[in-house]
């Protein structure tokens, strides 16, 4: 069976059994991602370490550059054909895939905002997830990695390096430890510009 339907059918039966059996798992969802995350740093140092990092150059700092570009510009999109207020489409925009980040941040402006922040944050992830293996097929799978904005390093690595191959696994990282670290400041500055 294809690895993009098991993913699809996982998420889905998650879905049904969080709806209606209810069962509560507390915080075992970030204990499972603390375990991939170390997982994925044993991968990293097999591989090639600290050497990898600085392998990807100035490509490994463009690239989040790139996704920061990219996101506001697709925000600007939105806020004209949705006419949301510019200032909130670009705060949604900022979030770039981490929604439970973008959606309370924005929530303290507008309930509605948070809401929209989360899940349309939410949905790039899921995008992420669902599309990537298709994308890589159009355009080049570095370039790819920008499909899943901050979670290119934590909830969205495993896919990318299972279609992209694990050649790009530091670059993927790289890329979505930069704009983890930028993110918190990006969203509440939009926040607090004039517009």
């Amino acid at each position: 069976m294809n690895f993009t339907v098991l993913v699809l059918i996982a998420l889905i039966l998650g879905f049904i059994i969080g709806r209606f059996i209810g069962i509560d798992f507390g915080n075992m969802y970030e204990i499972m991602l603390y375990i991939q995350i170390l997982l994925i740093g044993i991968d990293l140092g097999k591989s090639s370490g600290l050497r990898g990092v600085k392998k990807v150059g100035k490509f490994g700092l463009l690239l989040p550059l790139f996704t920061i570009i990219g996101s506001l510009v697709g925000g600007i999109i939105a806020s004209i054909v949705l006419n949301i207020p510019i200032k909130y489409a670009l705060a949604i925009a900022s979030g770039m895939g981490w929604y439970s980040l973008c959606g309370p941040i924005l929530a303290k402006y507008s309930a509605v905002y948070g809401v929209m922040g989360f899940l349309v944050n939410l949905a790039r992830e899921i995008l992420t997830i669902v599309c990537y293996s298709f994308v890589i097929k159009k355009f080049p799978k570095d370039m790819a990695i920008t499909l899943g904005g901050g979670t290119s390093m934590d909830s969205t690595l495993p896919i990318i390096i299972k279609f992209g191959g694990k050649d790009i696994m530091i670059l993927s990282f790289v890329h979505g430890f930069i704009l983890t670290l930028l993110i918190p400041f990006i969203t509440p500055f939009i926040l607090m510009l004039p517009i």
